[in-house]
């Protein structure tokens, strides 16, 4: 790719986080997006529910997950109204990494780059999460992860050390605020704002909507 065409996509940087807790699951991520060494959006939701069973959230070039985005909800809803039953998690994520298997893999001057983290309700009620990698690899996650988002070596070492096989949602959320707020003190793609969801029993939530702002005299 061109360098000058690199340094000029907007790219969402980021930090985002999925937390597998005893009675459901935490997605967060900050709102920070760069073009090179500039912020130009401050107000970008890179965590979001995409239908009544899915969150999701991205990493990567902003026009890739967009895109993206809009395609796998369809790509869903399709099969969906094609085999009468909801897909599972599971089949929803694999889904998502052959999409991502072909993208990248498709001849372009600007290569296909998005990884995502993928969370939500199976049709029997359990919770599952995985994360996607931009080449297609899928993994379930069973602890905590930070697919391969710029703020990943900061956060990591905190889920490392607090995470445990008890912890509950209210803990992940609380959890999940602190690393993300660690990982904009140190890593330049991240920061500007906090948006957390979380997927219980009781559906999808948008738990957290929190701006970060600059203070002046």
């Amino acid at each position: 790719m061109d360098s000058e065409l690199k340094n000029n996509m907007l790219k969402t940087g980021t930090t985002v986080l999925g937390i597998v807790c005893k009675d459901g699951i935490v997605m967060g991520a900050d709102r920070r997006v760069t073009a090179g060494t500039l912020i130009m959006n401050k107000d970008f939701q890179k965590v979001s529910k995409i239908n009544d069973y899915l969150v999701m959230s991205w990493t990567g070039s902003v026009a890739d997950a967009f895109i993206s985005g809009k395609v796998i909800a369809a790509e869903l809803r399709l099969k969906e109204l094609k085999t009468k039953s909801r897909p599972s998690v599971k089949e929803a994520a694999h889904l998502i990494g052959m999409i991502f298997y072909k993208n990248i893999r498709a001849p372009s001057m600007i290569p296909h780059i998005v990884g995502t983290i993928v969370s939500g309700i199976n049709p029997d009620g359990s919770f599952e999460a995985y994360t996607i990698e931009p080449a297609g690899g899928v993994q379930e996650i069973k602890d905590y992860d930070a697919n391969f988002s710029s703020g990943m070596p900061f956060v990591l070492g905190l889920l490392e050390r607090q995470w445990n096989k008890n912890i509950t949602v209210q803990q992940g959320v609380e959890l999940a605020i602190e690393a993300i707020k660690s990982s904009t003190q140190r890593d330049v793609g991240s920061g500007n704002g906090i948006d957390v969801f979380t997927i219980t029993k009781d559906g999808i939530k948008h738990a957290v909507s929190q701006e970060i702002t600059a203070t002046y005299n």
